[in-house]
């Protein structure tokens, strides 16, 4: 059978494992990652752009595959290891990326719309109509600051100091990452207070109103008023919260790239 096998496509099969290693990081830092992992994004597109990543990681880090083949115990722990640190990078930037959906539930529930939702894009399900409005903000505030570059740097990076098939990450990165994502309701709110803080002061203006005026119909007064209180502030106080996510988006990177150091 060898001998059918015309002998430019004698290294074939190896130079496919070899592609199909190099695309394991970073196909699952783009599944966990915001943008590349949106159900918009087709696998194809996201296949060929892990390739593209993964082949000059593989060949700034070099790499032999294993003796036994890819399917085999040292194989399948190599596969593993680049799972968890390709996952591990790309759930710390969609950590970042989340907390806009935070803040657009707590801004939605402070207005009166926690009971309006639509479908969001990023993430294919049902968030309040604000959380989907300052995802596609926080999508754009992403493209426009080169993030999906700066992700792929990292994971470029990420070869030299975690070389496939090398030691797996250690427990501080794990860590880092687990007290990163414990920061994310804090940000969420930091970027809804400016807007959440004064539609409290609206809310209790409504409060006093009730008692003093008992028959005032609260849900004829006081909903518009805290939606159209609410539009206004979101008018004034966009360039802060732009600054907010700006700021959770590079914290979320900087944890990438922490991660990605070993």
């Amino acid at each position: 059978m060898n001998a059918l096998i015309p002998g430019g496509f004698a290294g074939l099969e190896a130079q496919l494992w070899l592609w199909l290693v190099a695309m394991i990081r970073p196909g699952a830092a783009f599944v966990a990652a915001p943008v590349f992992g949106a159900p918009q994004v087709p696998l194809q597109v996201r296949l060929v752009i892990a390739l593209a990543v993964g082949m000059p990681g593989l060949a700034a880090g070099g790499f032999d595959l294993p003796a036994a083949g890819v399917v085999s115990p040292e194989g399948v722990l190599m596969i593993l290891g680049e799972v968890l640190i390709g996952l591990a990078i790309g759930f710390a930037v969609q950590i970042g990326f989340s907390a806009a959906l935070v803040a657009g539930e707590t801004i939605s529930n402070a207005m009166g719309l926690g009971f309006s939702s639509m479908i969001d894009p990023s993430t294919d399900q049902g968030t309040p109509a604000l959380g989907s409005f300052l995802s596609v903000l926080g999508t754009l505030l992403f493209l426009s600051l080169g993030g999906h570059l700066m992700l792929a740097a990292i994971l470029l990076a990420s070869y030299r100091t975690l070389p496939i098939g090398g030691p797996l990450m250690g427990a501080e990165p794990l860590h880092d990452l687990v007290l990163f994502g414990g920061q994310l309701f804090a940000a969420g709110l930091m970027i809804a207070l400016p807007v959440g803080f004064a539609l409290i002061l609206v809310q209790l203006v409504m409060a006093m109103l009730a008692r003093s005026a008992p028959a005032l119909n609260l849900f004829a007064v006081g909903l518009p008023a805290a939606l159209m209180a609410g539009i206004v502030l979101l008018a004034i106080a966009a360039p802060v919260i732009a600054d907010g996510i700006v700021l959770s988006l590079q914290a979320g990177l900087a944890t990438a790239e922490r991660i990605a150091g070993g």
